[in-house]
């Protein structure tokens, strides 16, 4: 089944009929086009931001997806090996992610079969959105950058905001970007512009005797087509009896001053909750656990939230069916913190084998081996007493023999 015929499918199954009078014909998009016009409409063209940005979208990956429950059996065993036929859960979760730092927004689409049953998710990307009504449902229309148009109930829609303040459904534009967006086009440009006239020559010069103007363009242009033509320019520069006074302008240097630089990066990183560690990835451990329980974790938070509501009945989440976006956070530990963790928890019985290996990306030991919890021998449940004293009770001595 292809992209536009599960497309077809959302408005053919769960009563998202209704929403076929909306839209008058649907077709894919296949271009991508900012939604939100800040800075030009491309924000996510600038470099910095793209970065970080990316930052996001790296750890994001990493969320491992878990459906918790006994309702929908066969939708987790099909999810096992990804959200949908085309993309894997890390591919997923990045482009999911990168369209929520940009947009502010992220809309999740059901895929569903011919019989209106549940089998995976999409990320819509559509350049504009908005709410409407029929019959008293709120429908959310996609308007694709072709033109093209696509409603589906808000309710069957997984909606993942940020920035939310002024509308009901939908996160706020980045304008408060546009600034520091600018800036940072300006100094680029005038970078840009600064290597064009440093690499160029620019000469003024007097002319002996008095023209017209059509002579002096007409000099002009014969000085510029010997001395800089594609078959004129020999490396020398000929001046003749008509000129004098002749004096090479030197081009001004346009010195980039640091401290608007870094101005610049700072918000950039304060709007986005990045850093310069982040984006190299030098960070240590420290700033990777702030970073998760800042950025990442409140990501997975909302996904994990918006995919339950959308997939299970309440009744279905108040009999324990949720889905879950999970991370090992002990992954952001360095070496020698994994072996301590492993050395207090793992002899206590704390985490499995097969936890203690994942931490060093060893694959789990074949036929369930390591879904055990070794424990050291001296510790016992302090309610329950020592195991070798009640041993030596039953047989009869004191444990001094």
């Amino acid at each position: 089944m292809g992209l536009i015929d599960f497309f077809k499918g959302l408005l053919k199954s769960g009563g998202a009929g209704s929403a076929q009078n909306m839209v008058t014909q649907f077709e894919m998009f296949s271009a991508y086009a900012p939604v939100f016009r800040s800075w030009g409409g491309k924000i996510y063209e600038s470099m910095l931001v793209r970065e970080s940005v990316d930052a996001h979208a790296r750890h994001a990956m990493k969320l491992k997806f878990i459906m918790q429950g006994a309702a929908h059996g066969k939708l987790r065993t099909e999810l096992q090996s990804g959200p949908n036929e085309w993309d894997t859960w890390p591919s997923f979760l990045e482009r999911c992610s990168n369209i929520y730092q940009t947009q502010n927004n992220l809309f999740i689409s059901p895929i569903l079969d011919d019989l209106g049953d549940l089998r995976g998710f999409w990320p819509l990307f559509p350049s504009r959105t908005e709410v409407r009504e029929k019959d008293n449902v709120p429908f959310l229309v996609f308007q694709f950058p072709n033109g093209k148009s696509m409603a589906m109930e808000l309710a069957k829609i997984a909606v993942i905001k940020r920035h939310q303040l002024q509308s009901d459904f939908f996160g706020e534009p980045n304008s408060p970007l546009d600034n520091t967006m600018e800036m940072d086009a300006m100094t680029v440009q005038g970078i840009i512009e600064g290597i064009k006239n440093a690499s160029g020559y620019q000469f003024m010069a007097e002319l002996s005797q008095k023209q017209f103007d059509e002579d002096v363009k007409k000099e002009q242009e014969r000085f510029d087509r010997l001395n800089f033509g594609q078959k004129g320019g020999r490396g020398l520069l000929l001046f003749n009896g008509n000129l004098k006074n002749v004096k090479q302008i030197e081009p001004g240097k346009m010195p980039i001053d640091a401290n608007q630089m870094q101005m610049i990066r700072e918000n950039v990183f304060a709007y986005f909750g990045t850093n310069m560690d982040i984006l190299q990835n030098t960070a240590d451990s420290t700033k990777l656990n702030a970073f998760y329980d800042g950025e990442t974790e409140p990501f997975a938070i909302k996904m994990s939230e918006a995919l339950t509501r959308m997939v299970y009945t309440r009744r279905e989440e108040h009999q324990g069916n949720r889905i879950f976006f999970a991370s090992n956070r002990l992954q952001y530990m360095n070496v020698g913190e994994k072996v301590n963790v492993s050395k207090e928890l793992g002899d206590r019985g704390a985490i499995l084998i097969d936890e203690i290996r994942e931490l060093f990306n060893y694959p789990p030991l074949p036929d369930g081996k390591g879904q055990h919890a070794p424990i050291r021998g001296e510790y016992y449940m302090a309610d329950e007493g020592r195991p070798d004293a009640k041993k030596d009770e039953d047989d009869g001595g004191d444990g001094d023999a």
